[in-house]
């Protein structure tokens, strides 16, 4: 917290600081001998009528009473990160949607417009990079027709919790009526370490998917439209450890090579196959594959309520660099 010469907690932020990332401290039951602090550290969205809202990391909206502030500040917008590979969210944002690309997209300035049949809502959402060259309340009535005539709800993806991220767009969104649907998280890691985790033996790569590999995908009956979104990126290549008796692979796991970053994603083990490393041995596959062809840093994406996902990359060295959310307007 911020304390001046004279030992005293301060305030130092205004109405000015809008958009910026600060950290509050406020005395909550003020007056009552369960009075306590409580700090909040993340982007100042708006201050009105005597209201801070401020956006953490975790695309959580805090409202705070000014009346309560005993301090404040502005801060970093982002913190150092100690390990990984350098990566600003822009680039990253980039890396995944063209790892994840629609059949039919559009432009709307800087922002991207993209469907897929409902197939996923990566696929099947906005990707606001930057302005999209209009009023906010123009640019959602035309993503609002853009999506009804595919016969789709209009979804906007939006991240938070780094430099360069888009708190201030949440906030409008949410006092438009759009509701956070789904919330994951961007996580980065060396690429070298991890291709020397397990020995690949057994794992089958090949460019495209087969019946094999589809079968044993969390995502049943998929379409010929969803084929080619799992198809779609620079270089893809998809893993399998096939099963003892045949049919459906232990284990999968699919991989793009953009540049310098590896993205991984459906990576699926059998059930009864779980606990015996299989996850790990499909991803060092996939990271010695990536290598090779250039790779030096990888990325993943996880949704926040997958603990045991959580776990199992957390021990491969990668760590969140942020979070994103698909919001969907209200009826």
């Amino acid at each position: 917290m911020e304390i001046s010469a004279a030992g005293r907690l301060e305030v130092r932020i205004t109405t000015a600081d809008v958009g910026k990332r600060v950290s509050v401290r406020c005395l909550t039951e003020a007056g009552t001998a369960g009075g306590k602090f409580t700090d909040t550290v993340g982007v100042l969205t708006s201050w009105d009528a005597g209201v801070l809202v401020i956006t953490r990391k975790s695309g959580e909206s805090v409202r705070i009473d000014a009346s309560s502030l005993v301090a404040g500040k502005v801060v970093p917008a982002a913190p150092a990160r100690r390990r990984g590979p350098a990566a600003g969210y822009e680039e990253l944002a980039q890396i995944a949607s063209r790892a994840w690309r629609p059949l039919d997209s559009a432009r709307l300035g800087e922002w991207e417009l993209r469907a897929a049949a409902g197939f996923t809502r990566r696929a099947n959402s906005v990707l606001p990079l930057g302005t999209p060259g209009v009023p906010l309340d123009e640019a959602l009535d035309v993503v609002r027709r853009w999506y009804g005539e595919r016969g789709l709800p209009a979804y906007v993806q939006t991240a938070t919790g780094a430099e360069g991220t888009q708190e201030l767009l949440c906030a409008e969104l949410e006092r438009r009526g759009w509701a956070r649907e789904v919330t994951a998280e961007l996580w980065i890691g060396a690429l070298a370490p991890l291709a020397d985790r397990a020995e690949a033996e057994g794992v089958v790569l090949a460019r495209e998917a087969d019946e094999a590999w589809l079968a044993r995908y969390q995502r049943k009956g998929v379409s010929e439209v969803a084929l080619k979104v799992l198809e779609s990126g620079p270089s893809v290549w998809f893993a399998s450890v096939p099963a003892e008796s045949g049919g459906t692979p232990a284990a999968i796991g699919r991989c793009v090579v953009d540049g310098r970053w590896a993205g991984f994603a459906a990576v699926e083990v059998d059930p009864a196959q779980r606990r015996r490393g299989l996850a790990t041995v499909v991803m060092a596959a996939l990271a010695r594959r990536a290598l090779a062809e250039g790779a030096s840093a990888a990325w993943l994406q996880v949704e926040e309520g997958n603990a045991g996902a959580r776990a199992l990359y957390a021990g491969m060295g990668f760590a969140a660099h942020h979070a994103y959310h698909h919001y969907r307007e209200l009826p």
